[in-house]
């Protein structure tokens, strides 16, 4: 008898589970009317806000677009460096190499994968204008020392918490640590729209004056348009499907942590897997769970999985600094390329079950062998 497949996460069943709210909740904007910069936009930041403990959240139409707004706002550009990860999405260097600035790659610890705030504090020069952390995975950086980092040399911090909404560190939600935070709704993210939507948050009223204005052609007033901005507005529907998410984030967050302690029971001493670390002062989310296969068998390991049906991703296969966008920096970082050989996402979610986490664990044994 074939097995059901497995795949890398399932949206279905915390859909089906709120279907009632997400269907009246949308319905009630189709009947509405307004479907742009309305009242559940409206209601949506100022709930995100008050979630975070933030004073600002400035919603737009994605993650992508709001690092790129939070950098302009914080006003870095042409002529400035930004530190930041090469073991990300691309899009938070494109972000900084949009606005006119140049990305700057650190390396990452071994353990977290998220910037080694060593290499960070080597890489700051004259020039350097901000550090860009990515909360990589749904683990907080160690903001500790790259925000004292910052403070010494008189830089900014622009979060990039596209994958870890609801983690925080040492007590803090993270995106509200620096001068601002910027989230991402995709679909599968811990808190996803049902299509794109990205958020950015400060405690700095300019900056979110700012970002106002440049989420929307650059104006605060209508046809009165004061700087070059963009078309970049977070849509009522997905505003209403996020506010009905919201309140269930926190029991979302806590089902992928317990999913990633099963994980860990099931795969623990399995000899060539390397589980996740997780730092005893912050609130992993797992957005991914991430293993690493050691002595070059991520890829047959992965191969193996296929054939039984199961979901696996590579997040990342290619760190950024040697994509051909910036291969020309001829940067090398050895701690980060190495990650991107060994990381395998095995199928994780809030409502993952546990007969499905067996056959994934029991597979991956099978396969290192």
């Amino acid at each position: 008898m074939t097995k059901t497949k497995i795949p890398i996460l399932d949206l279905a069943p915390e859909t089906n589970e709120l279907w009632s709210e997400l269907t009246a909740a949308v319905e009630g904007v189709l009947r509405g009317g307004q479907y742009i910069m309305g009242p559940q936009v409206q209601a949506f930041e100022e709930e995100a806000a008050a979630y975070l403990g933030v004073k600002h959240a400035v919603g737009v139409n994605s993650g992508t677009d709001a690092l790129v707004i939070a950098l302009r706002a914080a006003g870095v550009g042409a002529g400035d460096e930004v530190i930041t990860s090469s073991f990300t999405f691309f899009a938070t260097a494109e972000a900084i190499s949009q606005v006119g600035a140049v990305p700057v790659f650190a390396d990452i610890e071994p353990l977290t994968m998220n910037l080694d705030p060593g290499c960070v504090e080597a890489a700051v020069t004259d020039k350097t204008r901000a550090i860009l952390p990515v909360h990589i995975f749904g683990q907080a950086a160690e903001m500790r020392e790259l925000c004292e980092i910052a403070r010494r040399h008189g830089l900014l911090i622009v979060e990039d918490v596209a994958q870890a909404f609801g983690g925080d560190y040492q007590g803090r939600k993270l995106g509200t640590l620096g001068a601002a935070g910027c989230y991402s709704f995709f679909p599968s993210k811990n808190l996803g729209a049902f299509g794109d939507g990205g958020l950015l948050t400060t405690d700095d009223a300019r900056i979110a004056d700012a970002a106002r204005m440049l989420r929307s052609h650059g104006s605060k007033e209508k046809y009165r348009n004061e700087i070059l901005g963009y078309n970049s507005r977070l849509d009522e529907m997905q505003a209403a499907v996020l506010r009905v998410k919201l309140p269930h984030l926190d029991q979302r967050n806590r089902g992928r942590l317990a999913a990633a302690m099963r994980y860990r029971e099931l795969l623990d001493g399995v000899e060539g897997v390397i589980l996740p670390h997780v730092a005893a002062d912050r609130t992993h989310v797992f957005h991914q769970y991430t293993v690493r296969i050691a002595e070059g068998k991520r890829d047959r390991v992965r191969e193996k999985l296929a054939e039984q049906g199961i979901g696996t991703m590579v997040y990342y296969p290619v760190p950024v600094h040697l994509l051909p966008v910036y291969a020309g920096l001829g940067c090398r970082l050895p701690v980060t390329e190495e990650a991107a050989r060994e990381v395998l996402s095995l199928p994780i979610g809030p409502l993952i079950e546990r007969e499905a986490q067996e056959r994934v664990a029991e597979a991956v044994r099978a396969a290192v062998r």
